[in-house]
């Protein structure tokens, strides 16, 4: 029996992919594109708040519509403020701090009865010519997602957001086993492919993943995201919206309540996509 089907048994509950009746990502896009407002339904909670990476994703949609076509987001970093409560109107704001010749800075947050709970900055840059050339890392050998165990979604056990995002276990071991360990990940998709993939879309993805510190742990405990750092690599690979990504993440340090990791994420085919860094809180 593997770690996450033991843990499943002492729960008493099992699998349940239900119904999707709930808006998907793509939808949440479409409502702030048009009115840069928003209620996030319960069906992408994370604990008492709202999933980090569909909150960063939604106030990165209104961002980059703010920029030309032609600068593609080369970097963001977002600050989690506070949560975003379900269920609750919410508004995301904008605005172009300086717009250079192949640079544009850009600052966006989201406002919840009036507080921050997220605080963005990204720069958008077009190509440039330039003679440094370096081929990007290649991904590490994963075992094939469809011999990798599933995390599905399981009321009152797993995050409600698990219903639209579907993560396999490729490296390090489950949440709460108390094995340690210094990496974590697998393969990611959307449970309902979206019509194209976006960067919107690869924002969310990215940090669907629980920190990689729980696997020390050996019972659940309070633990999430303060600050996170995401990259993205353009040109970027062609992906179908079906494609499983590949993410790793690797502990540098952890202690006295923070941990610090950094991961990958690459294509099936193997190619980098984007970078990611993160600062996380975590108790117990």
């Amino acid at each position: 029996m593997s770690g996450f089907d033991k843990w499943c048994s002492l729960t008493g509950l099992q699998a349940n992919e239900q119904d999707l009746k709930q808006m998907t990502f793509d939808d949440l896009l479409g409502d702030v594109r048009n009115n840069c407002e928003v209620v996030i339904p319960s069906d992408w909670g994370q604990g008492r708040a709202t999933f980090g990476g569909l909150v960063a994703a939604l106030v990165f949609e209104v961002m980059a519509s703010k920029v030309a076509d032609d600068r593609a987001m080369r970097a963001l970093q977002v600050s989690f403020v506070g949560p975003v409560e379900p269920d609750v109107p919410a508004r995301v704001e904008a605005e172009v701090l300086r717009e250079g010749k192949a640079v544009s800075q850009v600052q966006g947050r989201i406002l919840q009865n009036g507080e921050p709970r997220l605080v963005c900055l990204a720069s958008f840059g077009g190509d440039r010519e330039s003679a440094v050339r370096v081929a990007p890392t290649s991904a590490p050998e994963a075992v094939p997602v469809e011999q990798c165990q599933s995390l599905p979604y399981i009321p009152k056990v797993t995050p409600e957001f698990t219903r639209h995002i579907e993560m396999r276990w490729a490296f390090g071991h489950m949440p709460f086993s108390g094995k340690g360990g210094r990496e974590m990940g697998g393969w990611m998709k959307f449970r309902e492919a979206p019509e194209t993939m976006t960067d919107a879309h690869i924002v969310a993805l990215v940090d669907a993943w629980p920190p990689a510190l729980l696997p020390h742990l050996k019972g659940p405990a309070p633990a999430s995201s303060l600050s996170w750092a995401l990259e993205i690599v353009h040109p970027r690979p062609v992906m179908k919206p079906d494609d499983w990504l590949l993410y790793r993440a690797t502990i540098d340090q952890a202690g006295a309540g923070y941990g610090h990791t950094h991961a990958g994420i690459w294509t099936p085919a193997g190619e980098l996509v984007a970078l990611s860094r993160q600062t996380v809180t975590v108790f117990g």
